[in-house]
């Protein structure tokens, strides 16, 4: 069988794949077909070959098939049924739907980015979002960085460069990425001065470490997990009395940072970006893509003694956002003028914030809607379960949650997942229990009809 595998010149002059030479470049059909017949030959050699391998109208489709993937992009839209709302991997915050034509319009034409249009001469792109950071939280100042890892290195390395910052031990986090607070702080030029320990951190530990190389008073919140049990740390109001105490200035950075308090739609433990300003804080950092339901940014508030500083840094120029990211930024920000449009219109606010009972009801709408379209092979149950916010956020919160359990006939729960996970239009669920599931919380109304096809694929394959 391996002397019959054609050679690539002779499939070339099939007229199958001559077909493809009008819609793709020839080098790119030449590449398929060498890729598909050394698939073939790698199939033959590890004992996986099919019935009718060898069949012109099999390799042709298996060219086809090929090409597809060839021409696919790497960053393509998914289909999240896991249930986790801030998913890291698969992007984070998406953005209001209500923003659209506002990306558009930045991504594809000229704005006003450093234009200012009054005077007729170049503008800061720093004012778009300024008044409105400073509106919403309280702040004197605003920054905006690429990240919020960024946001700290720039205020660190503003504030506190060769000189000691000190923060909690039980604070030094590793964040996604495995990229870690002292490290961060360490590309700033800031020193690190751990206090405390792991779990217990005194005010008195932040007295006696403050010397005349103390440059800042830092908290950072934990972020990714929470330490239990026998603990004790240092509020963000006994820091600031600290820094009071010594003329020194106290940052926070959030993380996740949130504009609005979840408490009562039972996401308690978070403080707002105001709540950390009312407290004294000089500074606060926190994300654009987490709990603030942006684009990716960090963003920096605080008073403008401080920022002042970081506006004229180098290192502003290499971290300064693209005219897109504040455009999608500014329009995310526009809405949380009304905290009631904010948690409607941004999807991430609205997902976290679903009740368990609307989520019931919509994971019984769903297996009714599949079942109509799907066969008899194709088991659909409802279960109770829980989802995630994710992102590094409420680490220990789980939210109630109804989930619709899938099964084929034929398929094991492992080929299944994998099956759905390597589509074009990737479906990434979860298992629990040996049993593949979908979360009616992060799955989109737009999802159904192609997790439908996708099963329905299967079925008929």
């Amino acid at each position: 069988m391996l002397r019959n595998i054609p050679k690539v010149d002779k499939v070339l002059e099939w007229p199958g794949i001559k077909t493809f030479m009008e819609k793709h470049p020839r080098q790119i059909v030449i590449t398929a077909v060498r890729d598909t017949l050394g698939k073939v030959r790698s199939d033959l050699l590890a004992g996986m070959a099919t019935e009718g391998i060898l069949e012109q109208e099999v390799l042709v489709e298996r060219v086809r098939n090929t090409l597809e993937k060839m021409n696919m992009p790497g960053l393509r839209r998914v289909i999240n049924g896991t249930g986790v709302v801030l998913h890291t991997n698969l992007g984070r915050a998406p953005l209001a739907e209500v923003l659209r034509d506002t990306m558009l319009d930045a991504a594809f034409g000229y704005s006003t980015l450093e234009f200012n249009v009054e005077t007729g001469s170049r503008g800061s792109r720093a004012v778009h979002v300024e008044k409105l950071l400073c509106s919403l939280t309280g702040a004197e100042s605003a920054v905006v960085v690429n990240n919020n890892a960024a946001a700290v290195m720039l205020a660190l390395s503003s504030l506190a460069r060769d000189r000691e910052v000190i923060v909690s031990r039980g604070e030094l986090v590793e964040i996604g990425g495995s990229f870690r607070i002292p490290e961060v702080m360490e590309q700033s030029g800031a020193i690190l001065r751990g206090v405390g320990a792991t779990n217990r951190t005194h005010p008195r530990d932040y007295r006696s470490a403050i010397s005349e190389e103390t440059a800042l008073l830092l908290k950072v919140h934990t972020s990714n997990f929470a330490v239990v049990g026998f603990t004790t740390e240092v509020s963000t109001e006994e820091l600031v009395a600290i820094g009071q105490e010594s003329s020194l200035p106290v940052m926070v950075d959030a993380g996740s940072g949130t504009l609005v308090d979840l408490s009562s739609h039972g996401l308690t433990g978070e403080r707002t970006v105001r709540q950390y300003l009312d407290a004294g804080a000089d500074l606060v950092t926190f994300s654009g893509d987490k709990l603030l339901g942006g684009p990716q940014a960090g963003i920096i508030v605080g008073k403008r003694s401080c920022l002042e500083a970081m506006k004229k840094h180098p290192l502003l120029r290499a971290l300064r956002v693209d005219k897109v990211t504040l455009a999608t930024l500014e329009g995310t920000l526009r809405l949380y003028r009304d905290d009631q449009q904010a948690l409607q219109q941004i999807p991430s606010l609205r997902m976290m914030t679903l009740p368990a009972e609307e989520l019931a009801a919509r994971a019984r709408k769903i297996v009714r809607r599949m079942r109509r379209a799907l066969p008899a092979g194709i088991s659909l149950k409802t279960r109770k379960g829980f989802s995630q916010v994710g992102g590094g956020t409420f680490p220990l919160l789980e939210l109630p949650t109804t989930l619709i359990e899938v099964s084929v006939d034929g398929f094991s729960t492992q080929q299944l997942e994998q099956k759905l996970r390597t589509r074009i239009v990737p479906i990434i669920g979860r298992i629990s229990q040996d049993a593949y599931l979908l979360d009616p919380r992060t799955l989109a109304d737009k999802d159904i009809p192609d997790t439908i096809a996708a099963l329905l694929s299967l079925a008929t394959s």
